[in-house]
């Protein structure tokens, strides 16, 4: 085989890879809506525990540390920096979606379910609120990712680029509409989707406490990595709510 044919044979394959990645990724995305929202899943958030409370709770503990440790770890420069002498560079952040999808396969097939209703909402209007909630929130992440390119967040672009021999350039610093209210409009569609539901069970709280607490955690390491990234941002953050719009102040500024 000459050089040309293996140059483009690792386009390829590369290509191929990528796109593997994405879509063992978007499945488990579709799955995680049933998951959380126990709808059509063979394997729900909820449901009889199979073993003791604390038991469970240590499990899903786990569990939830893996994914929290693979997110974060893997999504550091310094990481990156180093995975990328493993990795081709191309194909680095499909990497970084498979491992988080695999993390989040690993969470669905071994969750233990703890029982014991928190609370239940039957009252129609108040229970199709909350579900209304549940919707908005899974729309608001996807849309998310498409204002910030999903395909460049989730690595297709990276391998089209490099199947098509372009350089990979770094996406400008922008601020669509929901980022111009708050940084992290993604962040507040997972808090809808974890938190609203009509029947909140001890496992359904405990992953949404969990998972609240990861990604405040998480939006200082990321915030401190798109400073150093882009230089606007500092004056961005400065100027726009982390996660509540500051409605009352932008109704006094504008009031001259």
């Amino acid at each position: 085989m000459t050089a040309e044919n293996a140059g483009v044979a690792a386009r390829i394959a590369t290509l191929m890879y990528g796109v593997i990645c994405y879509t063992i990724f978007f499945l488990t995305f579709l799955y995680a809506i049933g998951f959380v929202g126990n709808l059509l899943a063979p394997k729900t958030i909820d449901g009889e525990p199979t073993m003791g409370m604390m038991q469970a709770l240590i499990v899903d503990l786990v569990l939830l540390g893996v994914f929290a440790v693979q997110h974060s770890v893997m999504a550091r420069p310094g990481f990156k920096k180093m995975w990328t002498r493993v990795v081709p560079e191309a194909a680095e952040r499909s990497t970084y979606t498979l491992f988080s999808s695999l993390a989040l396969i690993l969470l669905f097939a071994y969750w233990q379910p703890v029982g014991v209703v928190v609370w239940n909402v039957t009252n129609p209007i108040g229970a199709g609120v909350l579900w209304a909630g549940f919707t908005f929130g899974w729309g608001l992440v996807l849309a998310a990712t498409f204002l910030i390119n999903h395909f460049d967040l989730f690595g297709l672009r990276q391998v089209w680029l490099f199947f098509r021999k372009q350089p990979y350039t770094q996406l400008r610093f922008a601020e669509p509409w929901p980022y111009r209210v708050i940084r992290h409009p993604l962040y507040m569609g997972w808090f809808f989707a974890f938190w609203c539901t009509p029947t909140m069970t001890a496992t359904h709280l405990i992953f949404a406490v969990m998972t609240t607490a990861y990604i405040l955690i998480a939006i200082q390491l990321e915030e401190h990595d798109l400073e150093q990234a882009h230089k606007d941002y500092a004056a961005y953050k400065q100027r726009v709510p982390m996660l509540i719009p500051r409605l009352i102040r932008k109704q006094r500024q504008a009031l001259p």
